[in-house]
């Protein structure tokens, strides 16, 4: 009897179909087995469909029709679309450079942060897919075991580098998903972020003084500073406090 593989949530029980509502028909076990069909060829096809549509547009049925098969033909190799999703995330990173090893500890953690906005920036949704994502694969681990030397070898304790680096990819995402973020629904229709800030700030100055004497006088460093500058003086703000938990002497 020919020997095949049996799907990931059927092994303890036996084949099964796929409940997901995006799976109407049976896996086609030659589709499921055809040569190239593999977690990192649907991991690159979730890749080419996020770029195109969005996290919003992505789905196991188009992801299946990225590489030539049916819906059901992916449940031999992800249960559903969350575990898709953890291949996507590790996917993401995979052309993720560390910054060099080089200079105090400050120069490396800032340059981790500004090289993973940029990163996350240059890839559609990629924040929407990582944040809040703890599925570490082959690429996120390299990341995260480079990073974690490099806070140990800094003077932090394996305790304190741990939160260390979580604290500064939640920072990273987080700040990306807000400026990824509609600022109103004036930017919505088509107007520029700069634009929308600029009437926010005419907003401000046009209140009652008496009312809002602190958002009058400080509509332009509320609506003013780019999100370059945000960005750096928030991570500048979560080195000084980084340095606290060091020696003095390697502060």
């Amino acid at each position: 009897m020919e020997n095949r593989p049996v799907p990931a949530r059927a092994r303890a029980r036996g084949p099964t179909r796929p409940t997901n509502s995006e799976d109407l028909m049976p896996a086609d076990a030659d589709d499921a087995t055809q040569p190239g069909l593999t977690r990192d060829a649907l991991a690159q096809a979730a890749l080419r469909v996020l770029e195109r549509e969005g996290l919003a547009g992505l789905s196991m049925r188009k992801v299946a029709a990225e590489v030539g098969v049916k819906a059901a033909s992916l449940y031999w190799h992800v249960r559903n679309k969350e575990e898709l999703l953890d291949l996507l995330n590790d996917a993401l990173m995979a052309d993720a450079k560390a910054p060099p090893r080089s200079g105090d500890w400050r120069t490396q953690l800032r340059g981790y942060c500004r090289r993973y906005r940029a990163h996350l920036l240059g890839r559609r949704d990629a924040a929407k897919v990582v944040a809040g994502r703890l599925a570490p694969g082959p690429h996120l681990l390299r990341l995260m075991e480079d990073q974690l030397d490099r806070l140990r070898e800094a003077g932090f304790s394996p305790a304190d580098s741990a939160m260390i680096s979580y604290l500064l990819g939640a920072y990273v995402q987080g700040f990306v998903l807000q400026e990824q973020s509609p600022m109103a629904a004036a930017e919505t229709a088509g107007a520029g972020r700069r634009e929308v800030a600029d009437a926010a700030a005419e907003r401000f100055r046009a209140l009652p003084v008496a009312e809002f004497p602190n958002l009058v006088a400080m509509a332009d460093d509320l609506t003013g500073p780019d999100l370059d500058a945000r960005f750096d003086f928030g991570l500048e703000r979560i080195l000084d406090g980084l340095a606290a938990l060091l020696p003095p002497d390697r502060r």
